[in-house]
């Protein structure tokens, strides 16, 4: 991974690409209010705008501080993510997976004449151009089934108004929960990755952005390894776990393996920072969210984690942690070992 930092310097690529801007979220066409109302039902975002245009029909979720949520549906079935979506507990969902993260690129025609340059290609020939900024994305990896997208602002930041696109006159009500205040920024996503392609998906993701490996977390007895790569310590991570070695069958595999085995290789989880998170954990319980685990660590362990179900609608887990002001470290061992058993109930 040295070797892909050299490389990224040597061909001017360093500091090109900036922070996470958005997230996509594609649907179900019949799903989309419903995913998004579901959403704001377990997050502090608020609705800021919904759009109908030839491609299909989107809405843009907003809290200060994150990374915008676009939840998008397609007019048309003809999708090159289609390929990574099928599996036995994700078939009755064919179009809905987190899609793309979307980061910003200052100088988005010379970082795509770059990349080029290195042999790497996108999904247009040029990036898309609106009156208010430059957009492109590359293929859906072949090791993530995630596309990385690169914004440029050309005028107001977090207005993602498509070409053609047609403001809908939605209204998504906000649930009168005191707790979903305490649901703050996206703290970081969770690929789930087979582990003979784990070191070639870090790698494809670092030639991209700007972000470098970090550290890796090793869990034996259930087969996992968990690797964060980050941009500086305040802004979004990504992870990427996968098994320590290759998936053997549904009785000699651990969870991470057997996910991937069921719903095919894609984000697992969504986190998000937490403020009073014992509080918020029982308030979520309260309003009838179903967890695969309990609220795991504490003050003296430096952080308190616990994971969602799957959401119907996007069969995305929600991650609510909480780091501590003397923890100065991102996971425990410990946690992660009892998070990564958690999902054996998906």
């Amino acid at each position: 991974m040295d070797q892909t930092l050299q490389t990224r310097k040597a061909a001017g690529l360093e500091g090109m690409v900036g922070g996470l801007e958005a997230v996509v979220v594609n649907v179900e066409p019949e799903s989309l209010r419903d995913a998004a109302q579901e959403f704001l039902s377990v997050t502090g975002y608020m609705f800021e705008q919904a759009w109908r245009s030839e491609s299909g029909r989107g809405c843009q979720l907003r809290q200060e501080g994150s990374a915008d949520f676009l939840f998008t549906c397609r007019s048309g079935e003809c999708t090159p993510f289609a390929p990574f979506n099928p599996g036995p507990k994700s078939q009755h969902l064919p179009q809905t997976r987190l899609e793309t993260f979307i980061f910003k690129c200052p100088d988005l025609e010379r970082f795509v004449a770059l990349q080029r340059e290195q042999g790497r290609c996108f999904l247009t020939a040029e990036p898309i151009r609106t009156q208010n900024f430059l957009f492109i994305q590359t293929p859906p990896s072949r090791y993530t089934g995630n596309s990385i997208g690169f914004v440029q602002w050309l005028q107001e930041e977090g207005q993602w108004a498509w070409p053609g696109s047609v403001p809908l006159n939605w209204r998504l009500e906000k649930p009168d929960y005191p707790h979903l205040s305490n649901v703050r920024e996206l703290d970081h996503a969770a690929t789930r990755v087979r582990a003979e392609e784990r070191d070639r998906a870090i790698i494809e993701f670092m030639e991209w952005t700007n972000y470098q490996f970090d550290f890796a977390v090793y869990v034996e007895s259930l087969n996992s390894i968990t690797n964060v790569a980050r941009l500086s310590a305040e802004d979004f991570s990504m992870v990427f776990t996968s098994g320590i070695k290759p998936f053997a069958g549904m009785e000699d595999s651990g969870p991470t393996e057997k996910y991937i085995h069921n719903y095919n290789t894609r984000v697992h989880h969504l986190a998000f920072h937490t403020q009073n998170i014992e509080q918020t954990f029982q308030g979520l319980q309260e309003q009838g969210v179903e967890f695969l685990v309990e609220l795991v660590g504490g003050p003296s362990e430096g952080l308190h984690q616990t994971f969602t179900k799957p959401m119907e609608h996007t069969l995305l887990v929600n991650e609510y942690i909480l780091r501590y002001g003397d923890f100065d470290g991102f996971f425990t061992k410990s946690n992660v070992t009892k998070l990564t058993a958690a999902t054996e109930a998906q």
